[in-house]
């Protein structure tokens, strides 16, 4: 199950996070701009070089908690990544006000967070990857 890598997938980014090799902590990775690199092959080279077990990606809701055009293209890069990681279990995570979340955070920490929009990708998906760890983690005694 562990590490998994995060992805907050945009139409000019995907911001990457993953967990640490025992999954309780989720970190910003990188950001990868859709525009110059070959996004798949990337995703597979931070993937085998970090030991990633699963793959969590953010699948943009409606507010009515439906899915629209922007969680069909989510799915459809999903897609693509599962036929070339066809052994890397592969789930979807409801990103809903992750951005927002992200982007009230790094204000917090000090960061402009409209002015590094890299790091408000990354930061999403370190979001994303706490809500699939706070589904997966067993309760505390």
């Amino acid at each position: 199950m562990h590490p998994a890598l995060g992805l907050d997938y945009g139409d000019a980014r995907i911001g990457v996070a993953a967990t640490d090799p025992l999954g309780i902590l989720a970190h910003p990775v990188e950001t990868i701009e859709l525009a110059t690199t070959n996004t798949v092959e990337r995703i597979a080279e931070i993937c085998s070089a970090r030991g990633v077990a699963t793959l969590v990606v953010g699948l943009p809701l409606n507010l009515d908690g439906e899915e629209g055009p922007a969680a069909e293209k989510a799915r459809a890069f999903a897609a693509k990544i599962s036929a070339r990681l066809p052994d890397l279990p592969l789930v979807f995570v409801d990103e809903s006000h992750t951005t927002v979340d992200a982007s009230a955070k790094l204000r917090e920490a000090g960061r402009n967070a409209k002015r590094q929009k890299s790091v408000i990708d990354q930061a999403a998906a370190v979001e994303i990857l706490n809500r699939w760890l706070e589904t997966t983690l067993p309760p505390l005694p």
